[in-house]
């Protein structure tokens, strides 16, 4: 096992720009639609845009970064996803926009997962699950502060200007990450890349184990995230309310995920796998349910974030299922796992979008609702039926 060669605090800085660049659409979604002249349905074309590719190159930067070197993978992809953040500032129609953020997804893609890699190589078992959590916690520090973001940007100044912002820390980060690391030699796998770097993940595929976590993981993605795509524009279209107001409430996303890592050893004394699976996912159908008919807006901020403490029950729970579906190949499974996590997201975006505007927020919540809840169910029974 190497010493680390790089500082968590500079790849935990990396991940956060990417979880921030990701979330900050939220309470900007309205102020994009209404500048571009078109429904706020079409306008989540951008959240699309932005994970369907995503997703699908977590299948190509694994490989690719055991051949040529992790660290060289990720300022490379950090770089480009810097530029083009930086771009999307300049547009001047959503098609350029839709574009941009298709290959700012791509290449943000390299980011995150071969960091979880470079962890995995580079500390010893007995330190890792520490180093992965601190690391982790830039990635909930930018759900949590993206968001807000956001929404001061799109009160104060301008949606434009937050890309900027973000294309140009980000360009920083990749020049200090290049410059400390220029010289680092890393081990490269002599494995070439072709049909056969793919053909595990069908083999995985095949498991029945396997094809429940990654159903489940899909459906989450869709359902939830495709759904909480629209909440900062239904809070603006109900309720009038400022943008950073906005930007601050959908935050309580991430401050559910922050109590659950606080509470997360007791969480799984007490309820065990099913039971967070269960609980997590009535949580997260209450709280769709009760935003469709909110009567205050002052109801919304506890129920953001128990929509993230129950998302991350479930969610996290998954996640730990897919570490042991192949346990000579974690970085296929865990690769599989967030690509359909993601793929789920850009697809649900754009259903919802559908009928986002032509029924209404109502029926896109409700449908979110009744969906998550049913999963819920069919992830409990799935396990009681593995024990």
């Amino acid at each position: 096992m190497t010493k680390p060669s790089v500082s968590l605090g500079l790849l935990g800085a990396a991940a956060f720009m990417v979880i921030a660049d990701v979330r900050v659409i939220d309470p900007l979604l309205h102020i994009i639609a209404k500048e571009f002249g078109v429904g706020v349905g079409s306008a989540a074309v951008i959240v699309s845009a932005y994970t369907i590719p995503y997703g699908l190159f977590q299948l190509v930067y694994g490989p690719l970064g055991d051949r040529i070197g992790k660290i060289k993978v990720i300022t490379a992809a950090l770089a480009a996803f810097a530029v083009g953040t930086a771009l999307c500032a300049f547009v001047s129609n959503i098609v350029l926009l839709t574009l941009l953020r298709f290959l700012t997804g791509m290449f943000a893609a390299g980011i995150i997962p071969i960091t979880l890699a470079y962890i995995g190589d580079n500390f010893p078992y007995a330190e890792r699950q520490t180093a992965i959590g601190r690391y982790l916690s830039a990635l909930v520090l930018g759900q949590v502060l993206g968001g807000s973001l956001g929404g001061i940007f799109g009160e104060y100044l301008s949606w434009r200007d937050i890309f900027l912002v973000f294309g140009v820390v980000s360009l920083i980060i990749a020049g200090v990450l290049w410059r400390g690391t220029r010289h680092l030699k890393e081990k490269h796998s002599q494995t070439r890349l072709g049909w056969n770097t793919f053909k595990p993940y069908y083999q995985l595929l095949t498991k029945p184990v396997a094809q429940t976590v990654i159903i489940g993981v899909f459906v989450e993605g869709f359902c939830l995230f495709g759904a909480f795509a629209y909440v900062g524009a239904f809070l603006r279209d109900r309720y009038d309310l400022p943008y950073v107001a906005i930007g601050f409430m959908l935050s309580g996303f991430g401050i559910g995920g922050l109590i659950y890592s606080r509470c997360v050893q007791w969480l799984v004394r007490r309820l065990g796998e099913i039971g967070l699976m269960g609980v997590g996912g009535i949580l997260m159908s209450i709280c769709f349910l009760g935003i469709a008919f909110l009567p205050n807006w002052g109801f919304f901020i506890p129920l953001s974030v128990l929509m993230g403490l129950g998302f991350y029950m479930m969610h996290s729970t998954l996640q730990t299922q897919a570490t042991e579906l192949a346990p000579e190949a974690r970085g296929t499974a865990v690769s599989l796992f967030a690509f359909n996590l993601f793929i789920g997201q850009g697809i649900g975006a754009a259903v919802f979008g559908r009928i986002v505007d032509n029924f209404g927020y109502v029926p896109c919540f409700i449908i979110a609702g009744v969906a998550i809840a049913l999963l819920a169910l069919w992830l409990v029974q799935r396990k009681k039926s593995h024990i």
